[in-house]
């Protein structure tokens, strides 16, 4: 009885006769000869049918297969110098479990939408597969990095009454008689946690309600937002980019394969280690305005600006101290300077823009308050908040990290939306 096993497995049963559940990728036929192109989900191999070898039943099968056919395929692996695993299976026995007719995807070309709306099959492609590869290993060495630095994985709420940064771009729903909203942010809550167990991190879906259209947003993504008690910026900086160095060193030892399968200039990661260069808001502003653009301080930047900065670098870069006005009420004043903040971007290189944003969080109950007159924030909304300055307040820093931008940036992927299996877009909510 041949032992069943999975692509990925074959290594282990050289010379031995093995089962495999896949589907046919592809297939091709030498008059005596037929070669399936076989996946299982955990990786290729080609099946080699010699028609003078098997019984008739058995190339007959081998001939009715189609594109995405399912089947168990019985035969020997051996070594095989020239295939990109190393390994060919010899094809003794097939056992047909279903013959796909007219499999819409076909290895011509397709445009974009015709993929988007077929994406529950689109997802079956090499390329596809590879990235989802690279997500889950993305998503493990994240893990990994704050199991192996004290994390503790706290899971905040994703209906919430209030918002971290105001509710203009947040989904309303009905909370029985009261207002609610999708989260955007856990951040707030993940504070709170903080000052129960020091270093804590979320993992979760959050949502935008932007009508943006542009290849660096989605609707529904992933947030990473880890929160550190008795952390002051300085130290969270560094955290961030041992982090980063971290995740992708990580993807580059374990996902060589899937990256060489999508093209992706490997090089480029290699460069990726800690320290990451910095360069202040205010510098920022001269260096655009001596490159070109006309943007005056005080105003927010937008992507040309950041892919500009971004171009001057090989690795990540920080854009810290931006102005108060244009950041989030929570964060703290520079004591040197109010008028900026103690906060940071990190603006990943080739154009992929903010991967990061992080701050030290102001911890003085009373200009927290002066915050919220400001901005308008009911007090009575945000008591809960403000309790976490009243009793035992401390210095404390977080960040966010966005999960689709980070899978773009180190795939190498020209948009957004091949960073999740099943993006939600501004006129995208099928399949």
């Amino acid at each position: 009885m041949a032992n069943k096993t999975v692509i990925k497995g074959v290594k282990d049963h050289v010379g031995e006769s093995v089962v495999i559940g896949c589907w046919v990728n592809n297939k091709r036929s030498s008059g005596k000869i037929q070669f399936l192109q076989l996946r299982d989900g955990t990786g290729y191999i080609q099946g080699v049918v010699v028609k003078s070898e098997v019984e008739e039943e058995v190339w007959d099968a081998a001939k009715s297969l189609t594109q995405e056919s399912s089947l168990y395929v019985t035969g020997v692996i051996r070594e095989e110098p020239r295939s990109q695993s190393g390994y060919e299976m010899t094809v003794t026995g097939i056992e047909v479990l279903h013959l796909t007719e007219n499999y819409p995807i076909t290895p011509k070309e397709h445009g974009v939408d015709f993929l988007m709306d077929h994406r529950h099959l689109w997802l079956r492609s090499s390329k596809q597969r590879a990235i989802l590869v690279i997500r889950a290993e993305i998503i493990r060495a994240i893990q990994e990095y704050f199991d192996i630095n004290d994390f503790t994985l706290v899971d905040p709420p994703i209906l919430t009454p209030t918002s971290a940064e105001g509710t203009t771009n947040l989904f309303h729903t009905k909370y029985f008689d009261e207002d609610a909203y999708l989260t955007q942010s856990g951040q707030l809550y993940m504070e709170a946690a903080a000052m129960a167990l020091g270093r804590v991190y979320s993992f979760g879906p959050t949502f935008r309600a932007e009508k943006s259209k542009t290849r660096r947003h989605l609707i529904e993504f992933w947030m990473i937002e880890p929160e550190m008690a008795f952390t002051e910026h300085e130290e969270s900086l560094r955290v961030q980019e041992e982090f980063i160095t971290h995740v992708v060193q990580s993807v580059l030892k374990n996902c060589r394969t899937e990256l060489e399968a999508i093209g992706r200039d490997i090089s480029k990661l290699e460069n990726i280690k800690a320290p990451f260069p910095r360069i202040t808001y205010d510098d920022a502003i001269k260096f655009l305005n001596d490159h070109g653009f006309d943007i005056p301080w005080g105003e927010d930047f937008g992507a040309p600006h950041e892919t500009a900065i971004a171009e001057e670098y090989d690795k990540p870069v920080f854009i810290t101290n931006y102005p108060a006005g244009i950041k989030a009420f929570y964060m703290k004043p520079d004591p040197n300077r109010p008028e900026v903040v103690l906060c940071a971007d990190m603006i990943a290189p080739e154009g992929y823009g903010e991967i990061i944003g992080g701050s030290q969080r102001i911890d003085d109950p009373a200009l927290l308050e002066e915050r919220f007159k400001e901005h308008e924030l009911s007090l009575d909304t945000y008591k809960w908040y403000m309790d976490l300055r009243t009793y035992g307040s401390v210095p404390h820093s977080g960040f966010g990290l966005g999960l689709e931008r980070t899978v773009a940036w180190i795939c190498g992927l020209d948009h957004v939306r091949e960073t999740i299996p099943f993006p939600r877009m501004l006129y995208r909510l099928y399949p």
